[in-house]
């Protein structure tokens, strides 16, 4: 039983972050540009157009979730 709890527990996290992204599509789009920002400073610029088609994704679903 200790798997279905971890994965009950998991499913609802996963909705609190659902209801959250709902509520604030800006500050989500922010934060994740923020830390692909962090990434590609430390990386170099290494994995920048993973972080930009990351970003990009981001974008996208948090207008899908905000509409």
């Amino acid at each position: 039983m200790p798997l279905l709890r971890k994965l009950t527990m998991l499913a609802g996290a996963a909705e609190a972050a659902r209801r959250y992204v709902r509520a604030n599509p800006d500050k989500v789009t922010k934060a994740a540009n923020r830390a692909a920002a962090f990434v590609d400073k430390r990386t170099k610029g290494r994995y920048s157009k993973q972080l930009s088609t990351a970003t990009q994704k981001v974008r996208t679903g948090t207008n899908k979730l905000a509409h």
